[in-house]
């Protein structure tokens, strides 16, 4: 944002406030004040936050056997699947306001190696083992993917630990997701009964405090 449009909502609210430049002071304060609120809150609300795609997903050339060995060799716990489609809006939804969060992206990017799929995509790209295949078969056929968004773990094997429908409530909760992979949690819970204990974890703590 330029300095010149950060300025005119602030020149334009102090105009129309001109009738109340007479009053005493202390009545003028509530009036003095409404321009700041009204500017933050407007800064605030146009926080887009980071790009997805560059600070959350990873670039590939689309060969999964290779990430792994990647993945493998940067010490990651895994790969993370995103199964997306250009029209699903709880797609879009996570973008904007989990996906785009640089808490999300910094954990996430440290534990995994992120790919997106497209469920329409013809493009093609070679499985964790090794066999080209087209994205769209690739989601379908092998993972049945039938609706989006889907986040899919895998572990440095190649192997399916862990899998997300839907859109998450909100970056807390996607964050606990990602927990509850990295944290190898999936081996002895479900991830409902995962986020239970967390919840009732931190309600004893606030509670001892």
């Amino acid at each position: 944002m330029t300095k010149r449009n950060f300025l005119m909502p602030l020149i334009r609210i102090l105009t129309a406030l001109k009738p109340y430049a007479a009053l005493k002071p202390v009545a003028a304060l509530p009036f003095l004040f409404l321009p700041l609120a009204l500017l933050a809150g407007s800064a605030l609300a146009a926080d887009p936050g980071r790009d997805p795609g560059q600070y959350f997903f990873n670039q590939t050339f689309g060969d999964f056997s290779e990430e792994l060995e990647t993945a493998r060799d940067e010490g990651k716990a895994g790969i993370l699947l995103m199964f997306e489609m250009d029209e699903c809006p709880f797609c879009h939804r996570m973008k904007a306001n989990v996906l785009n969060q640089p808490g999300v992206q910094d954990y996430f990017r440290e534990h995994f190696l992120i790919f997106p799929i497209d469920v329409e995509g013809d493009i093609e790209i070679v499985d964790f083992s090794g066999n080209p295949d087209r994205q769209k078969d690739f989601a379908l056929k092998q993972f049945r993917v039938r609706a989006t968004p889907v986040f899919a773990f895998f572990d440095l094997d190649g192997n399916l630990v862990a899998r997300y429908t839907g859109a998450t409530r909100d970056s807390e909760e996607f964050m606990l997701l990602g927990q509850y992979v990295v944290e190898g949690a999936y081996k002895e819970t479900t991830f409902t009964k995962y986020k239970r204990a967390k919840r009732d974890a931190d309600q004893q703590a606030a509670l001892s405090q």
